[in-house]
């Protein structure tokens, strides 16, 4: 089986592992594109090994999404979901290897770090996709999927006691906000990231997402 071919049927699964909205093949597609383009600014980046990471980096999303206890890492589970299907397909060991390294490391609250051109290009694709306007959009496709309100009551401290495990990973979905995320997450993304583009694009990006929370802040408080 050729390189496209197990791209292809790579492409097939996923699109039948992965139904939450946010986290969805358009994701994959997207978080795609960005390492495609990223790539193009580094050297001596293996396609063989990145291209199959980034359509399976959110293999095992559906499993840590209807997991409560919070217990599921899907990074760490995806990477073991993926070696199955690669090694199916054909893949050489030592290729396997290298593409779990980019899967478990791809995650931001997981405590892998990407040490390989490969797994820095998808940690900074996956995270790019969180912010700006895209970001904005699959915040709330989140929110609505799992019945999130806008602001929540505790306050930030104490939301984090209550419904985090190690590693800031959420326990209950349902009681996360888009608020929390942009605090916990968003607002932190451009100083996480590895390549120099990335950063270019990640500050651009969080500029235009802050402008949006803070007119949204303003109008859920009556100011506007």
């Amino acid at each position: 089986m050729n390189v496209e071919k197990k791209y292809k049927k790579i492409i097939e699964i996923v699109e039948q592992r992965l139904t939450c909205s946010a986290h969805n093949l358009d994701h994959v597609f997207r978080v795609y594109n960005l390492c495609l383009l990223l790539a193009e600014y580094e050297k001596s980046v293996d396609l063989e090994i990145l291209i199959p990471s980034a359509l399976l980096h959110d293999i095992a999303r559906v499993e840590e999404s209807q997991d409560k206890t919070g217990k599921i890492d899907h990074a760490v589970l995806g990477s073991m979901l993926a070696a199955d299907i690669l090694r199916n397909l054909g893949y050489e060991e030592e290729k396997i290897k290298k593409i779990k390294h980019c899967i478990i490391t791809h995650r931001f609250r997981t405590g892998n770090e990407p040490k390989t051109i490969e797994a820095k290009i998808l940690f900074d694709s996956d995270k790019l996709d969180v912010i700006g306007a895209s970001g904005i959009a699959r915040t709330f496709m989140l929110a609505g999927q799992f019945g999130q309100r806008l602001i929540a009551n505790e306050s930030f401290n104490e939301y984090l006691k209550d419904n985090t495990v190690e590693n800031g990973r959420l326990k209950d979905v349902s009681k996360h906000t888009p608020f929390i995320e942009y605090e916990m997450k968003f607002k932190k993304i451009p100083d996480k990231l590895y390549t120099d583009k990335a950063r270019e694009i990640g500050k651009e990006r969080l500029k235009f997402m802050a402008e949006y929370f803070n007119r949204l802040r303003l109008e859920i408080d009556g100011v506007k």
